[in-house]
């Protein structure tokens, strides 16, 4: 039931080496130490004496392409899960490889894992925009957590299982929150009254809530089911983390009290 540490070097699923970036780790490694090295240090460097770039064309089509991807994904997932299920939701564990289901659970994890790199744009036009203070803790965490270890997740437990159900309900969240993108990028008079801003950070508190639930009910009530303790405890880890940090977040937005000077300035 625990993660085997040989899972690291040799995959569980003997198919995993031939999908692109899983053949070794050092690809993968790069591409998060060049991301942080860029966000961190050399993207500010870069900036330091130019104007921030106008990228609102680019911004724009990247938020639409990320809404039709989420939505397709979070439509993928609804399907296998509940309209035409291939898993017993009680116990997500997966399919075994003779499965005629299997290339698309598959798929549809490899296709998860691509949204997590195609998202560390985000901080890219950040840094190129200069708006170095969306650039926050919980957005550096966010966007290392969800690329760089599923992608350890993948690569040593293999595609699929229990964390279907955090790519489902983060392709959900994320389909809105860049369509409130797209709305607020495109029409930036509107972005101050847009009512339901703060009901996107809700939503994100709410998904973690239900991923810290769910392995807590899988270890009280299924013990049979056979996802490795390693990954319920690194889920809810995750979700207390995550959870903990957007509370926040959401309190400091839109919660605590703003400075009378700058209510005054308004």
């Amino acid at each position: 039931m625990f993660l085997n540490a040989n899972y690291i070097t040799t995959p569980l699923d003997p198919e995993i080496p031939k999908w692109p970036l899983f053949g070794s780790h050092w690809p993968m490694t790069t591409i998060i130490v060049v991301y942080l090295a860029f966000v961190l240090k050399s993207g500010r460097k870069f900036m330091e004496n130019r104007e921030p770039y106008h990228l609102k064309n680019v911004i724009s089509v990247y938020n639409i392409f990320q809404v039709i991807y989420n939505s397709v994904f979070f439509g993928c997932c609804a399907y296998y899960l509940y309209i035409k299920p291939i898993y017993d939701r009680s116990c997500i564990i997966s399919l075994t490889y003779d499965h005629p289901d299997k290339n698309i659970e598959r798929l549809l994890f490899y296709a998860y894992f691509m949204n997590k790199l195609i998202d560390l744009l985000d901080t890219v036009f950040f840094v190129l925009r200069k708006s170095y203070k969306q650039i926050t803790p919980l957005h550096l965490y966010h966007h290392v957590l969800m690329s760089y270890v599923v992608y350890w997740i993948l690569r040593s437990y293999g595609f699929g299982g229990q964390y279907l159900t955090i790519g489902f309900l983060n392709s959900g969240v994320h389909a809105v929150m860049y369509f409130y993108y797209f709305i607020s990028a495109q029409y930036p008079e509107l972005k101050g009254s847009i009512w339901w801003k703060k009901y996107i950070t809700k939503l994100q508190i709410g998904q973690f809530i239900l991923l810290l639930i769910q392995p807590i009910y899988v270890l009280l009530l299924k013990p049979g089911c056979k996802v490795p303790y390693f990954l319920h405890f690194l889920q809810i880890l995750v979700g207390i983390s995550m959870i903990t940090m957007f509370s926040k977040f959401y309190y400091t937005a839109y919660v605590k009290p703003r400075p009378q000077k700058l209510i005054k300035q308004e």
